[in-house]
């Protein structure tokens, strides 16, 4: 029989600290006209990289409306911008803005200032073992999508 306490069962405590981080994430980069959502973005395209919105969501793990959805406000925003792509006339390639790019720093400092605070306590090999747990733990989710 399956425990249906709330804490002490893996996948409700997932739920509840990824929607902590999500709260979290997005009141402290609201100011540099970010949001949690537009994390996988920033972070493929971190590097001036350019790619399609279809990649884009693939890697993001998201379906390719909500993606859509997500640059749409990017570039709303003068986050993003599209170009079409020489390899494909039907689609265009995605890239930050420069205004996105300067902003990066600032944000991953951010993150990292959250994540420390969120992990205070924690030693660096808890932090190892939970990173690690938390990979297997996605493997295995990827697995069972596909298996769907």
């Amino acid at each position: 029989m399956i425990d249906w306490n709330l804490f002490s069962t893996p996948a409700p405590l997932i739920n509840m600290a990824a929607r902590a981080f999500a709260r979290l994430g997005d009141r402290q980069l609201k100011g540099m006209g970010f949001g949690v959502g537009h994390l996988p973005v920033l972070y493929l395209l971190r590097d001036g990289a350019a790619m399609p919105q279809k990649e884009l969501a693939r890697f993001a793990k998201v379906e390719q409306p909500s993606m859509a959805q997500t640059l749409a406000r990017m570039e709303r925003d003068g986050l993003v911008r599209r170009v079409p792509d020489p390899n494909d006339g039907r689609s265009s390639l995605v890239s930050l803005t420069a205004e996105a790019l300067a902003k990066t720093p600032a944000v991953r400092e951010i993150l990292r200032q959250g994540s420390e605070q969120a992990l205070a306590g924690f030693s660096q090999d808890e932090v190892a073992t939970l990173c690690a747990l938390l990979q297997r733990l996605n493997r295995n989710l990827d697995l069972m999508a596909v298996e769907e």
